[in-house]
């Protein structure tokens, strides 16, 4: 038997928990929505610019697909001057693994299959494996959330030993997402 006042802080605790999730929605996986820590992207569209140039941004829309059994996120970026290039993630729950999965795939032949976590509000990306036609690279990337209406992307690429800059985008809602 627990001492009372034992299970009163737990309970406490979990309220804590509980309320800092739902505040920064992007809190652990809510085991009847294990999509939540996604839950402020889905249903909008994000664009951001690289390096300040306006001429390249980067867009990214993101929805629930089949029976809102995963969330999708379709993104392309413009390139003033050259083609538009696309790709797409699936996210994915894996229920056996417990975790949050997501597949991402490119218009010119790349793939990156990785987890994704949540930490306080947001959306950690640990390193994994970008694989191109032409070789592989590790990759890593965090999603910090910015307001209700933005986030910010760090993403960094693994040379030899050490993580380098890849790049940073300040993504801003810009409209809800194409049902």
């Amino acid at each position: 038997m627990k001492p009372a006042g034992l299970t009163a802080r737990c309970a406490l605790a979990l309220a804590m928990v509980a309320a800092a999730a739902t505040e920064c929605a992007a809190g652990a996986p809510a085991p009847a929505d294990p999509y939540q820590p996604l839950a402020f992207l889905i249903g909008h569209c994000w664009k951001g610019t690289f390096g300040g140039d306006a001429r390249t941004t980067d867009e990214h829309c993101f929805s629930r697909i089949y029976g809102s059994k995963f969330v999708r996120d379709e993104h392309v970026v413009h390139r003033a001057g050259r083609p538009d290039a696309f790709g797409e993630s699936i996210y994915v729950w894996d229920p056996v693994a417990g975790r949050l999965e997501y597949l991402y795939i490119e218009s010119a032949g790349g793939f990156i299959r990785g987890t994704v976590t949540s930490e306080e509000c947001a959306l950690v990306f640990p390193a994994a494996g970008f694989v191109e036609p032409d070789g592989s690279m590790n990759v890593r990337s965090r999603w910090q959330r910015a307001g209700e209406d933005a986030y910010d992307v760090v993403t960094e690429f693994q040379v030899q030993d050490r993580w380098v800059p890849g790049f940073s985008l300040h993504m801003q809602r810009v409209q809800n997402a194409p049902t």
